[in-house]
């Protein structure tokens, strides 16, 4: 492999804002937790390196905001390469893929995220072009149409996705390496804010860090947006002053609870509570009654509820636990085996 260089990205999304690229980690080393994950990934890569081979495709599942992007962004900086970001959604036939694959160099990387939002034909396109480095592009229609071989430069393909289980399993088997992100210890994400807050000049105390993390539902992302909220809360309402007690004020302001709900969680768990009589009910009567996407509610808020033991899913659809219940009455839920952290 060729000596470190910056990565070029091109795809359909855009650049973060800059200040989302100044506080995402750049490379392997300054990322923070996932730290089993992070250490597969790296003998995987440094193999590769020492061998002068291409990485094998990696997938990526988890939920939203735990660092997938991170991982698929830095990899190609370990490996002193490029990197073409696509979108599952925006592929919606093989031509669009087309541009990609043709020009991927040798040893780049190619990220789509969401990719188990990708139709079965553009999926069975990629399979030669995963296993064999090629394409089969067909010219023409009926009796004069004639298919060309078109090969590759050998690729790694990195896939993300927050619902594995909606890949097929022949894409899933051309994934060499597959890995799990899980949710963020209190510990990682007050260690990530402490870091963010000094690449923003934001002078913090360790109470502050570690309240903020708390509130954090586990996830940098997450993380980063209610730091920002906390420093811009400061500089409006607190002459730029910040300490736990501003922190506490600048969150419950936004409707972020001690467990990290905002308002449309609890709007989840008050639904199932008060309309439904604490469930068991269906994730689509629910989405319908919240006037929202069930993708939406099965992606974005269900995850961590479920983590925290304030909901379960049953045969018969969603139920709210006593946890849940003793959360919405105001009571801190207690410590026991059902405690995240």
């Amino acid at each position: 492999m060729s000596s470190y260089r910056e990565p070029t990205i091109r795809g359909d999304d855009e650049p973060p804002a800059a200040e989302d690229r100044a506080l995402r980690p750049t490379r392997m080393a300054d990322m923070v937790g996932q730290r089993e994950v992070y250490e597969r990934l790296m003998i995987a890569v440094d193999a590769a390196r020492k061998r002068g081979d291409v990485l094998g495709h990696i997938l990526l599942d988890g939920p939203p905001g735990l660092g997938k992007t991170t991982f698929a962004t830095c990899i190609p900086r370990e490996l002193g390469t490029t990197l073409q970001i696509a979108s599952g959604a925006a592929l919606a036939a093989p031509k669009d893929l087309l541009p990609y694959l043709s020009n991927a160099a040798e040893g780049s990387v190619l990220f789509i995220d969401e990719i188990h939002r990708l139709p079965i034909a553009v999926e069975e396109f990629l399979y030669p072009a995963m296993e064999d480095f090629r394409i089969d592009i067909t010219l023409g229609e009926g009796v004069a149409a004639r298919t060309i071989n078109m090969p590759l430069r050998p690729f790694t393909l990195i896939g993300a996705t927050t619902r594995p289980g909606l890949i097929s399993k022949p894409m899933r088997d051309r994934f060499q390496v597959r890995e799990h992100l899980d949710y963020y210890s209190p510990e990682d994400l007050a260690e990530i804010i402490r870091r963010s807050a000094v690449k923003l000049e934001l002078p913090m105390d360790d109470a502050t860090a570690d309240e903020i993390a708390r509130r954090s539902r586990g996830t940098p992302r997450l993380a980063n947006n209610r730091l920002r909220w906390v420093r811009d809360y400061s500089t409006s309402r607190a002459a730029g002053s910040l300490d736990l007690a501003i922190a506490r004020t600048a969150l419950e302001m936004q409707g972020i609870d001690i467990l990290g709900l905002d308002g449309f969680d609890r709007r989840y768990l008050e639904t199932i509570q008060r309309v439904f009589g604490g469930g068991p009910v269906g994730i689509e009567a629910i989405a319908h009654t919240m006037s929202s996407a069930p993708d939406t509610l099965e992606d974005d808020v269900e995850p961590f509820l479920l983590r925290c033991e304030l909901v379960i899913r049953t045969p018969r659809g969603r139920r709210l636990t006593a946890r849940g219940e003793e959360h919405l009455s105001g009571l801190s839920p207690g410590p026991g085996p059902g405690r995240l952290f």
